[in-house]
């Protein structure tokens, strides 16, 4: 039988609004008949009802999380970042897996606002007109985290991927390396895919390199399309010296196409990669990676957002991290 707000007061002895109140961190309720009526909740195993407190209140004290890609540690990580500072401030997560699949992300997202959520929180790719028509509807604060739009209009929590691109293939000119290659994220994707090609490319043009279109192979960031673009450049007459990959999990697919060809990383061939998560340190040998604060993009994404719920003045809607190179062993010189 359910346990009503009317059975708690009446086992509390006190009114159903002292009950309300209590259940709300209203201050105005004296200690003992707070405590008194905590006490009844415990012993009668009272649940308050969200959506009545919610309709009651406006807010639902719910966040909707899009996170493209729930089996991929990076977004996990960036996950735990949010629930985190939701937990300080007393939100909820419900969080929805999208699979990198526009269609499947604008259903997601207006799922997760008839839900009467009270802020969103959005991972995903390229952020599409289809994308902010769905957002625009929305009467609640909506934050971009770990990616941005193209016109740079919405609140965001991200790095600069070009500028970490460049920092990694730069690091790879510096080491004596003139034959790079690319494994690249979908050029639609704005962020993993062509920000972080534009920062090959510049890399590339300011050290006076030629840019070659077959030393670039598309992924899809998964580790056999690592493996597979790897594969493709050792079948080259002059296979690249170094390679430059999008994520860590195709980087890992490199590393072990190389040696199963019978090649030594990084002796014939160096790989970098940028993320920098956990299987980094777990390939052999470990991977070198232009390191994204992926706890603190979910953190401060959702500090943001909490912000703008409360309607707290916000100096910069548009927050860019820093990243930095950790150096492993899968880089040589040349």
């Amino acid at each position: 039988m359910t346990v009503t707000i009317y059975d708690v007061a009446r086992e509390a002895g006190v009114s159903m609004a002292t009950v309300s109140r209590v259940v709300n961190n209203n201050p105005n309720v004296k200690p003992q008949t707070r405590k008194k009526v905590f006490e009844a909740i415990e012993r009668l195993g009272y649940r308050p009802n969200a959506v009545a407190r919610g309709l009651a209140s406006k807010k639902t004290t719910t966040v909707g999380v899009v996170i493209p890609d729930i089996s991929n540690a990076i977004f996990a990580e960036v996950a735990r970042g949010i629930e985190d500072i939701a937990n300080m401030y007393h939100y909820n997560i419900i969080l929805c897996n999208a699979d990198k699949k526009k269609d499947k992300e604008i259903r997601v997202i207006n799922t997760l606002l008839e839900k009467q959520v009270d802020g969103l929180l959005f991972m995903g790719g390229a952020v599409t007109d289809e994308h902010l028509q769905a957002f625009k509807t929305a009467n609640v604060p909506i934050v971009l985290c770990a990616t941005t739009d193209e016109n740079g209009t919405m609140p965001s929590v991200d790095i600069d991927h070009e500028g970490a691109a460049f920092d990694a293939v730069q690091s790879l000119i510096g080491k004596g390396h003139t034959r790079i290659a690319m494994i690249a994220g979908t050029l639609q994707d704005p962020a993993n895919g062509y920000a972080r090609f534009q920062g090959y490319k510049r890399a590339l043009e300011e050290a006076g390199l030629p840019y070659d279109e077959s030393l670039v192979r598309i992924g899809n960031y998964r580790y056999e399309s690592g493996a597979d673009a790897m594969k493709y450049f050792l079948e080259q007459d002059t296979p690249p010296t170094a390679v430059f990959s999008a994520t860590d999990e195709m980087a890992i697919g490199a590393i072990h196409c190389i040696q199963d060809a019978g090649l030594k990383v990084p002796d014939q061939i160096s790989v970098i990669s940028v993320d920098n998560s956990r299987m980094a340190s777990m390939v052999r040998p470990q991977l070198t990676a232009v390191a994204q604060p992926m706890y603190d993009i979910g953190a401060v994404s959702m500090r943001l957002l909490t912000k703008l719920m409360k309607k707290e003045a916000v100096e910069n809607p548009k927050v860019v991290l820093p990243h930095e190179i950790v150096n492993r062993q899968s880089v040589g010189s040349k």
